[in-house]
């Protein structure tokens, strides 16, 4: 099956074209660096700069992944612009491709955020939750609709609301383990605030899952069932790589140097995969001990 990947030289776009060509599948990626990213695929991977660039080619199915890092730097009025843009243009891309493609794609999973939801204190978040209006939920909601979009042409469209994506060699990981490993980690303000995590071992099990089961549409969250605080991810961290994690950042240092993107940092919601796991989805890592003795055992 030739199956559309935007954002597949990505931390989660890598995996799942490796695993996809892998059984057999052709991976169509979507990249604006073509020759730098064909070197991050595998070798049946086709390579091209645009969405467009692929209508010929009548992929079966479309995953959309791309869009600029929001947790790098302030947010700026050009900043936030950009985010925005960066998620509803490539989506709007791939929407037209649907259209013009013959026959249309049958699916699009289509990727969003845990930002949808906003600051959601200690309650239980599920697909159901009404979301905090902030601007993390504002860009979710745009590029959530712009995907549905593609169902006016036929195509059945599920959306991955996804959480802190756990994995060596990128994500968040990348950024935090080089600190602990110093001796230097520790809490982000309070540490109440909940991290939603997911092993990217299961976020590509669930982007395939919904690739492959006609019946399910609409939103799902895409994080293990045992969301932890902030205090308690740092805490299994720190057992994790045999460190301390003792220096918090307080939350006025984190406000001070991020702004408005320190909310990233600071507020969480405790996000459950209630419809994955309705629909029958067999989380391979529960818990976070076992994600981390997972990823750092390699």
């Amino acid at each position: 099956m030739k199956i559309l990947v935007t954002g597949g030289s990505g931390f989660i776009g890598q995996k799942l074209c490796a695993d996809l060509a892998r059984d057999g599948h052709i991976p169509l990626v979507v990249s604006r660096a073509p020759d730098k990213a064909a070197r991050k695929l595998p070798d049946s991977a086709i390579v091209r700069p645009s969405a467009a660039d692929f209508v010929d080619e009548s992929p079966e199915a479309v995953v959309n992944l791309a869009g600029e890092p929001i947790a790098e730097g302030r947010w700026t009025e050009s900043k936030k612009k950009a985010l925005v843009e960066s998620r509803v243009d490539i989506t709007r891309a791939v929407v037209d491709l649907c259209r013009r493609a013959e026959p249309a794609p049958r699916v699009l999973v289509s990727a969003s955020a845990v930002g949808y939801y906003g600051d959601q204190g200690e309650r239980e978040v599920t697909e159901q939750t009404p979301p905090h209006d902030e601007f993390a939920h504002q860009l979710c909601k745009r590029w959530e609709a712009e995907a549905h979009k593609a169902e006016e042409h036929g195509v059945r469209v599920a959306i991955v609301r996804i959480g802190l994506v756990l994995d060596a060699g990128g994500g968040m990981l990348a950024k935090t383990t080089p600190v602990f490993k110093l001796g230097l980690g520790g809490k982000l303000g309070n540490g109440e605030q909940y991290m939603p995590w997911i092993h990217r071992e299961d976020m590509v099990g669930a982007i395939r899952f919904l690739l492959e089961r006609d019946d399910l549409s609409g939103p799902f969250n895409a994080s293990a069932p045992n969301p932890v605080t902030n205090a308690e991810f740092t805490r299994e961290l720190g057992r994790a790589l045999h460190r301390p994690a003792v220096l918090p950042a307080p939350a006025l240092a984190l406000k001070l140097a991020f702004g408005e993107m320190s909310r990233l940092l600071l507020t969480g919601a405790k996000m459950l995969p209630a419809r994955l796991e309705e629909a029958g989805y067999e989380f391979r890592f529960r818990k976070l001990d076992q994600a981390l003795s997972d990823i750092f055992s390699r």
